[in-house]
């Protein structure tokens, strides 16, 4: 028996009790998050609220109303931005969408999409060349605050000079301000791009497929799990993926790494882009 714990002991332990206690509050697992995401996450969360020990954290899931709101909120990953990597819409534009211009119909699902903004991208696009009154584009998040924002499509003005310019290298064919009206603080997407993108909550780590899709969509999501999760995810987008489908990840993430190496073709390596085999 030990005399004593290691900081590094202990605070793994609390940490496991952290999730534990989150989990029995909000029924959201973090368990196959890596943790040192999740620990990155709670000491920001400490220094804002002023939380000297994680044990105070878990106080304050149990007792405090609302706290856990604000953890489930830190722990999601909410960084987004219109045309997100221009090449690799650029490439999507080019290269995938003479496929789907053979398709009767089109459905893509964003799974972990944040406030909307890949999927408003994605709506964009495919209105330019003519598809998008054929696609059905699925935005899902297990964060209900973000969807809720979603939903109004509604974009910060501060970002607009910088999301015209991924607009524009990712070969956009108008002008980017035609796609939305202003106020002094915000940009409002037009309701005609709106109509066939579908929001809702969906967890995966507990949630199941809802459809098959040509197109799944979840970049900059995987990193942030271990890779028992990663492959569980995995294995819910092959099963949702329509014969000869398109997965798109990250630049930071790789089918290649994973055991479904060999399910997948490389559409596009470079950008991360596979096909159902």
């Amino acid at each position: 028996m030990k005399d004593t714990l290691t900081v590094e002991e202990r605070e793994n332990i609390e940490i496991e009790l952290l999730l534990q206690a989150v989990y029995s509050v909000s029924g959201f697992d973090f368990s196959k998050y890596m943790r040192s995401s999740i620990q990155r996450r709670v000491e920001n969360r400490m220094r804002l609220d002023r939380i000297r020990r994680i044990s105070g954290m878990i106080e304050k899931v149990l007792y405090e109303k609302g706290f856990v709101e604000k953890l489930l909120n830190d722990f999601s990953i909410n960084v987004t931005e219109m045309f997100r990597d221009p090449d690799f819409f650029k490439s999507f534009r080019m290269n995938i969408v003479p496929l789907l211009k053979k398709l009767p119909e089109i459905r893509i699902w964003h799974a972990g999409c944040s406030t909307g903004e890949e999927a408003f991208s994605m709506a964009i696009l495919l209105k330019e060349e003519g598809l998008y009154d054929k696609a059905k584009i699925y935005a899902t998040d297990m964060n209900e605050p973000v969807l809720k924002h979603a939903q109004k499509g509604i974009l910060p003005l501060n970002r607009m000079q910088s999301y015209t310019k991924n607009y524009l290298q990712a070969g956009g064919k108008q002008e980017f301000s035609k796609y939305y009206t202003t106020d002094y603080q915000n940009a409002y997407l037009d309701s005609d791009l709106l109509k066939n993108v579908v929001f809702f909550q969906h967890n995966l780590v507990t949630d199941g497929s809802f459809n098959e899709f040509h197109i799944i969509m979840c970049r900059n999501v995987m990193i942030y799990f271990t890779g028992e999760l990663q492959t569980y995810v995995n294995q819910l987008f092959y099963d949702s993926l329509c014969k000869d489908g398109f997965l798109a990840v990250g630049s930071k993430e790789s089918i290649r790494t994973s055991s479904f190496s060999e399910q997948y073709e490389d559409f596009d390596a470079r950008e991360r882009i596979y096909r159902k085999l």
